[in-house]
């Protein structure tokens, strides 16, 4: 009796710890998922703090890289032409659309030919602000740099030279007559404006009306600077930073205005190429004509 007492007993307690140790199971795989939790929060955690730390240096880099080009000393030595860089074309295109006999206007083939070659040949456009940086404080900048600019603001410049300059991954600046926009077929709407300015084709100033500065007194050149600037950055939401004087016209009363306005950089049409020693508010561009052939354009391009 007494073993068999001792065997129920026995059996009992097999039982009790069997039924025991499975009641534990589910606890301990409940800490066991807990932790693993745990150890992810943390390591998003981590992460979150090196993207936050990332920011910061991105940030403060962006302020000390501001801060440099807002050196009054490098500023003022820019403006005087006191300083080197390298020697940049800057190409001066007008209406991309034939017209006989009208030379501004060249016809899309020849552009599209003329862009083609720009990339076979390995030349690296430049925005504005790349320019800029470089002619301010040496920033580096790609073998063969070249700048692309369009006056005036045509209609054309949308239609015919945007997809190519697209298709070719192409920066380029236009300089924009704002007192014709949305006012007159031949020239961009500001549906035009903005879409190439969010797509590699800057937007920038050309004064309202399109007038020799030089013939203009100091109020009536400050209404054309400043509300040609005003108009387009109302446009585009952004800061307008560069202009082009009209004919290639100006005078002293011009560069004092420009350098007032905040205007960075402005350009001339005085043939010949980019060089920090123009200043920076008399740049050259090479202005290219119907009447070039392919040889011609190489030839522009390729000066030393």
């Amino acid at each position: 009796m007494k073993n068999k007492i001792q065997k129920i007993i026995t059996v009992a307690s097999v039982f009790i710890l069997f039924v025991t140790g499975c009641a534990k199971v589910p606890v301990q795989q409940n800490e066991s998922t807990i932790i693993l939790q745990a150890q992810k929060e943390d390591k998003a955690e981590q992460q979150q703090e090196k993207q936050d730390d990332l920011r910061k240096q991105e940030e403060l880099k962006r302020q000390q890289e501001k801060t440099k080009l807002e050196d009054p000393i490098k500023l003022k030595a820019a403006i005087n032409g006191q300083g080197d860089s390298k020697k940049i074309p800057i190409l001066m295109y007008h209406s991309i659309k034939y017209e006989k006999d009208n030379e501004l206007r060249i016809p899309k083939e020849k552009f599209k030919e003329q862009m083609e070659y720009l990339k076979k040949e390995g030349f690296n456009p430049l925005s504005l602000n790349e320019l800029y940086s470089h002619m301010l404080l040496g920033s580096e900048i790609p073998q063969k740099p070249i700048v692309i600019t369009f006056d005036d603001g045509y209609a054309d410049n949308y239609t015919n030279a945007y997809p190519i300059l697209k298709e070719l991954g192409f920066k380029a600046t236009v300089f924009v007559i704002s007192g014709v926009v949305d006012k007159h077929e031949d020239y961009m709407t500001t549906d035009h404006l903005k879409e190439m300015d969010k797509n590699g084709i800057s937007i920038e100033a050309h004064t309202v009306t399109h007038p020799k500065l030089d013939t203009l007194s100091y109020n009536d050149q400050l209404k054309e600077l400043r509300g040609s600037k005003q108009a387009l950055e109302k446009i585009l939401g952004r800061n307008i930073d560069y202009i082009a004087y009209p004919y290639g016209k100006y005078n002293n009363d011009t560069l004092k205005l420009v350098e007032q306005l905040g205007y960075k950089m402005a350009f001339s049409t005085e043939k010949g190429l980019a060089h920090k020693s123009n200043g920076i508010y008399k740049l050259h561009r090479i202005y290219i004509s119907e009447k070039y052939s392919i040889n011609q354009f190489k030839q522009l391009v390729n000066t030393k």
